[in-house]
């Protein structure tokens, strides 16, 4: 009967986890240590988990990153539109202005109060 939760220190089974992902069989390992085959197995399991959960956060970080830097580079451009557009406007504005107009507001298409 084999012996139940037993605890095994962390070094020890970080140990057997490279062994294995340097080529060994968990099977092999099991013989030569005293963890089965099933729990080395599952300490990689967890810890390829672990790793990727620590990863993960880098990688969503990086894609936030790209989509601000396109969000920021469509706005600029859509900024200089707008500024042609006012340009054109105000264009448009000063030549519809009487030259001889007696109103001395230099905006005549303000809404009259």
């Amino acid at each position: 009967m084999t012996n139940t939760g037993r605890r095994y220190p962390p070094e020890f089974r970080q140990r057997l986890i490279e062994l294995v992902r340097g080529g060994q069989r968990p099977e092999e390992l099991s013989r030569e240590f005293e963890p089965s085959a099933q729990a080395i197995r599952n300490w990689v399991a967890r810890a390829d988990r672990e790793e990727k959960q620590a990863i993960q956060p880098t990688a969503e970080r990086e894609r936030e990153l790209v989509e601000a830097k396109e969000e920021i580079r469509r706005l600029r451009e859509e900024r200089a539109i707008l500024r042609e557009m006012l340009k054109v406007a105000a264009a448009w504005f000063a030549r519809e202005r009487p030259a001889d107009s007696e109103d001395d507001d230099p905006l005549p298409w303000r809404i009259p109060e």
